[in-house]
């Protein structure tokens, strides 16, 4: 039998087989580097989505309730208290504010909020959300004591003249070296020129009331007063200044704590004395992008003139 074989019919199917697998190929890499290129085109857009979420997000106010300390010197310093010509005071805090009764109420909201923005008192500040900066200048101990943060009042306890011995020495521990030390470790700036203190073995119960923010420096306090005075107690109630005022005053509670000035009216029946200064820090979330404001811009946002963060970023 005779076989003839066909040569270029063979040679043009092999060329054919390399052609096919070269375009393979060819439309395998092309395809591959369009998935890639898509694929970081949908990563830019997310991250840019992102990040536009994030600066221009309506900005959400969390204040304090009314008769807060806290609230009552934020307001005043940022500029939101307004009176008209009978010297009647009216609070302009953004109508549409979220009100939350405790600092750590406000914590908690803005650290499950990229949009939020509050304040607090700066010793209880913790990493669950951000401190900003006002006018460039961080909210410290340090700064607060040199002048340079702008946002900080009094801690006050005020008290009836004519306190028992017993009270009396408490408060005495309070001013004392050794009670400053509190105030200074946790994280306020204490008074100076103070003086040691002897224990006296007080073995009396009183009731303290008032600020929500002075209430953990007290709890503290007197945990460090019970070393020197092991029966000594104390309930420690935290239903915000004007309450703790008003509880001084009728006699509800032998001590009160303050995070704001008295009233004329109050200052007429109490003592008062400053046991610490604190700084009131302004919080957004850890994820928001802002890291300074300025104080007009505090009070616009605040005010409710400055809704979006866009805003405020200047866009």
């Amino acid at each position: 039998m005779l076989v003839i074989k066909n040569t270029n019919l063979e040679r043009m199917n092999s060329m054919s087989s390399k052609v096919f697998k070269r375009l393979f190929v060819m439309v395998c890499i092309m395809s591959f580097t369009i998935a890639l290129t898509a694929c970081g085109a949908k990563d830019e857009k997310e991250a840019a989505d992102v990040s536009e979420k994030t600066q221009s997000a309506t900005i959400n106010v969390i204040t304090r309730e009314d008769g807060s300390g806290t609230r009552g010197a934020f307001t005043e310093i940022v500029g939101l208290i307004e009176k008209d010509a009978s010297g009647n005071e009216t609070d302009m805090t953004y109508p549409e504010a979220v009100v939350q009764n405790s600092t750590d109420a406000v914590m908690t909201a803005t650290a499950n909020d990229e949009s939020a923005i509050g304040y607090i008192s700066l010793g209880s500040l913790n990493d669950t959300v951000k401190a900003l900066k006002i006018g460039g200048v961080e909210a410290s101990a340090e700064d607060i004591t040199n002048g340079s943060y702008p946002i900080a009042r009094p801690f006050n306890i005020v008290y009836k003249d004519g306190v028992t011995p017993e009270v009396q020495d408490f408060l005495n521990f309070i001013a004392s070296s050794e009670g400053q030390k509190v105030v200074e470790e946790e994280g306020y700036v204490k008074n100076k020129d103070a003086q040691p203190y002897q224990g006296t073995n007080n073995s009396a119960s009183i009731t303290i009331a008032g600020s929500t923010s002075v209430a953990p420096l007290m709890e503290k306090l007197v945990e460090v007063y019970k070393i020197f005075n092991p029966d000594f107690k104390a309930d420690i109630q935290a239903t915000g200044s004007s309450s703790g005022i008003q509880a001084a005053i009728d006699g509800s509670a032998q001590v009160g704590m303050a995070s704001r000035e008295l009233k004329d009216d109050e200052a007429s029946q109490l003592k008062k004395e400053v046991i610490a200064m604190d700084g009131i820090a302004i919080i957004t979330n850890k994820a928001n992008q802002v890291s300074d404001l300025s104080m007009e811009q505090v009070k616009n946002i605040f005010s409710g003139k400055l809704t979006d963060w866009a805003e405020v970023n200047g866009k």
